[in-house]
């Protein structure tokens, strides 16, 4: 299976599972919040993903420079994204922080995985 539709099966997995506790016990800004963070959990594990493809068969300091760097810019953009939601739009912290730290956890997890595979595929 791709890695984009490892993402996706992730991503509708844990909707399903998390739907029903979210709308039992969360409210409106809860809920916001917690899709609000899935969606830029995703968007970062896609850029992640694209910088991988885009520099795998490129020598190992280009692609450790890119994947690594890229990763930083990643999280000072993510940063900077949940201070605009939290200061600016008064999105609710607890939800946002989980919701994202769960699917970054889960996203990242299959990365190194689909990592793991390109380097074990390359070397056969």
């Amino acid at each position: 299976m791709s890695f984009p539709k490892q993402v996706l099966t992730a991503l509708l997995s844990v909707c399903a599972v998390g739907s029903y506790p979210l709308y039992a016990y969360g409210n409106a800004a809860v809920i916001q919040a917690a899709i609000v963070g899935a969606v830029l959990a995703t968007v970062n594990v896609l850029f992640g993903y694209l910088a991988i493809e885009r520099t795998f068969n490129k020598s190992t300091a280009i692609f450790l420079r890119v994947v690594l760097g890229g990763m930083g810019i990643r999280m000072f953009v993510l940063a900077a994204l949940f201070v605009l939601l939290i200061k600016i739009f008064g999105f609710d912290v607890l939800a946002l922080v989980c919701s994202t730290g769960i699917f970054y956890v889960l996203y990242l997890t299959l990365e190194v995985l689909y990592i793991n595979k390109k380097v074990s595929l390359r070397q056969q």
